[in-house]
């Protein structure tokens, strides 16, 4: 025989040899305590069969309860009338029942103009009610019933008893007793009364003094036991005397066979134990000695170790749960090897072969997983390459992108649908518990069902119901009128569209509020304005009006203060003019003459009827893009209106020996006209509020402006369907134009 097999079969010995050995202490550790007593007639067992035949006996013979006896003992109490009574309601309830019983019945008979079937329904629904009126007029009625059910349970329950008599009989076929009742002295025995000295321990395989009391009824689940107990509570009857088992008894009696099945199975199990030590000796020698089963064990190693670590902790504890069962089958299995001994025996020695293979598995891990256990950091390195890690990571990978197909496609419905679909998954769940109840093998799926769907329906109501506070508490806030931090939108969900709804409603309301507090501010500042600009002409007029009208004034006086009269007077309508036409404008009511007209043309036009002021003047103009033409189909007066304007603010406005910049070009299908220059006066932030009415670069309104002349333009230029934007850098004032142009 090679060296590989005789290691192979070292193993199996040894294996074989520990295996017997455990199960042997084992087997003495767990059912040795019943193989102590001396014999049979001193173990529990037939200490409960003791116990058997004297209730049977009690039952039986000592206080045995007749019929007769039960029945005239019956009593029925005010209350369990009471109870009978309202057992279905109170008189009112009970005739309510009986007529919505008879009623459909009724109506039906007179549909179908069934007159006596109608008769006779009425007649039986009036007799029952009748009857019950009756009832709960007399007690009798409700006491004769319940005498009734009462002996009806006690029929019941002696019939229980009387199918036990036969087991009470082969109790009397094998014991013998002899009792005396401490009250009356009367005796009960199945021997003859003269006979109680035949009773001693010498004639007798086993003798012991017992004593019971006639109380005792046992069938406490079968209807009529309170009944039957508090008739036998009424007993106080004390019976004390003997129960024996005689020599004489034959081997065929099932006791004698009994305790001749214990003997031997006392004396199998003694064997099996002492054996079982001395393989358990001589397989630790075989272990301790042999180098063999080292070196096989050591030789299977390199295949072990390309397991993963899990893999193996598995196949370990497999390995010790079938090694476990194998001991717990072999115990249960050894009980029955002296009835049994070859069908027995042959099971008894297949858990053992079976333990062996489980015990040498278990020896070819053992040294391994200690070396393991030694070193945490191998473990730790290890553990990161366990197949269960792996399988988890795809698992988690493979459950997000489900969850998040799942949520987007939750989310991409409607709230009510969103809704009927929670209310589907709780009903769904409802019904697995049902499931559950109903089949309790169905439970590790539920709890499954519960971790995968239940638990993140719960987590994402809980975040949801949060998020819906959040939105409550905001939209609160804005009711009080308090603007504070926007909302954070997370996610696709409707709460994230209303908090982001909620959000631009929040920042239209700031925009209302400070357009409305622009609009205040502005109101206030062209009621001022207006008021200064009309009544500073008119004053003068009023002034100079009222010297005229004096006779001290000389001729040269008056012509001068006509001449002023009459420069305030054009002023006056100047701005009479310029307000009633930014008006018209505003409401829409001015009609405009469109045709096309070169741009370029136009422009130069406007500089044109400025070239004194501008040569004049300090300023350099700069005007570029002017060689070809840029046609536009606009109202030529009204666009050179705006022309002039912006050419009449640049002069009045403009810093001295500064340069302005006029540029005409094409961009993207539009006219694109901008005017630059810088402003002798200082420029707020708010360069949109210069198209405001009334409102002047110059703030001192020092000049002879109306104020409403970028106004003015930027409604021309609207009426077009164009943009006049303005921008300021510093002191850079820059309006740029946008129009149509046509080919």
């Amino acid at each position: 025989m090679g060296t590989k097999w005789k290691n192979k079969v070292l193993i199996g010995l040894w294996a074989i040899l520990i295996t017997f050995g455990i199960s042997g202490l084992f087997i003495g550790c767990t059912t040795g305590d019943r193989y102590i007593s001396r014999d049979y007639f001193n173990t529990s067992e037939f200490q409960s069969e003791l116990d058997q035949f004297t209730e049977y006996l009690t039952m039986f013979e000592l206080n045995p309860i007749t019929l007769k006896e039960a029945k005239e003992s019956i009593k029925v109490t005010k209350n369990e009338i009471d109870e009978y009574r309202y057992r279905y309601g109170s008189l009112f309830e009970q005739k309510d029942n009986i007529v919505a019983q008879y009623e459909p019945r009724i109506e039906e008979a007179k549909a179908a103009d069934d007159q006596v079937t109608v008769d006779s329904l009425t007649e039986e629904r009036d007799k029952k009610v009748q009857d019950i009126t009756n009832n709960f007029k007399s007690d009798e009625y409700f006491k004769e019933k319940i005498v009734k059910e009462k002996e009806k349970k006690i029929e019941e329950y002696l019939k229980v008893e009387e199918n036990h008599r036969a087991d009470y009989q082969r109790y009397l076929d094998s014991f013998l007793y002899y009792f005396k009742s401490s009250q009356t002295g009367k005796v009960y025995t199945n021997l003859d009364p003269t006979q109680e000295n035949r009773m001693n321990r010498k004639e007798m395989k086993f003798l012991t003094n017992y004593t019971t009391s006639a109380d005792h009824v046992m069938y406490s689940d079968v209807p009529g036991f309170e009944l039957m107990n508090s008739i036998a509570d009424k007993k106080t009857e004390i019976f004390v005397g003997k129960i024996a088992l005689p020599k004489t008894l034959s081997a065929g009696n099932w006791l004698m066979m009994e305790a001749e099945k214990y003997k031997k199975q006392r004396i199998i199990l003694l064997v099996y134990v002492i054996s079982s030590i001395a393989a358990l000796i001589l397989g630790y020698f075989i272990r301790k000695k042999s180098k063999g089963i080292q070196a096989e064990i050591e030789r299977y190693h390199p295949y072990y170790d390309k397991l993963p670590i899990d893999v193996r902790a598995a196949f370990f504890v497999f390995s010790c749960i079938g090694f476990i069962l194998s001991l717990f089958a072999t115990n249960d299995e050894i009980q029955y090897v002296g009835e049994n001994p070859i069908s027995s025996g042959r099971d008894v020695v297949i858990f053992l072969i079976a333990g062996a293979v489980f015990s040498a598995l278990i020896l070819l891990q053992w040294n391994y997983l200690i070396s393991v256990v030694k070193d945490w950091k191998t473990v730790k390195a290890q553990l990161e390459k366990a197949l269960l890690i792996k399988m988890g990571n795809w698992i988690k990978v493979i459950f997000k992108k489900t969850a998040a197909k799942l949520r987007e496609a939750f989310l991409n419905q409607t709230a009510a649908t969103q809704v009927f679909i929670l209310l589907a998954a709780a009903f769904g769940l409802g019904l697995a518990a049902v499931l559950v109840v109903v089949q309790p093998i169905f439970l590790p799926f539920y709890l499954i069902l519960v971790g995968v769907s239940a638990i993140p329906i719960v987590v994402m109501l809980v975040n949801r119901m949060a998020y819906l506070n959040q939105i409550v508490e905001k939209t609160n806030e804005l009711a009080s009128g308090k603007m504070g931090k926007d909302l954070q939108v997370s996610g696709k969900s409707v709460l994230a569209t209303l908090a982001g709804n909620i959000n631009v409603l929040k920042q239209g309301v700031k925009t209302s509020q400070n357009a409305q507090a622009k609009s205040e501010r502005l109101k206030t500042e062209l009621i001022t304005n207006v008021s200064h600009d009309l009544r500073t002409p008119l004053t003068s007029i009023i002034t100079y009006t009222q010297l005229l009208k004096t006779e001290e004034v000389s001729s040269e006086d008056r012509s001068a203060y006509l001449e002023i009269i009459d420069r305030k007077s054009k002023r006056l309508k100047v701005l009479i003019d310029d307000l009633f036409e930014v008006s018209k404008m505003a409401s829409g009511n001015m009609d405009l003459k469109k045709e096309k007209v070169d741009l370029v043309q136009l422009l130069q036009q406007a500089l044109g009827e400025y070239d004194d002021m501008i040569n004049d003047s300090s300023l350099q103009f700069r005007v570029t893009n002017t060689e070809k033409p840029i046609y536009a189909i606009v109202d030529g007066q009204k666009l050179w209106r705006v022309f002039d304007n912006l050419i009449g603010n640049i002069l009045k406005y403009s810093l001295e020996n500064s340069r302005v910049f006029i540029t005409i070009s094409k961009l993207n299908g539009q006219a694109m006209i901008t005017f630059k220059n810088v402003s002798k006066y200082e420029l707020n932030d708010n360069s949109d509020e210069l198209f405001e009415r009334f409102k002047r670069g110059d703030t001192s309104r020092h000049t002879n402006g109306s104020g409403l002349g970028l106004a003015i333009a930027k409604s021309i230029v609207d009426l077009h369907e164009g943009s006049l934007d303005i921008e300021t850098d510093g002191d850079l004032f820059k309006v740029s134009i946008s129009l149509w142009f046509s080919e």
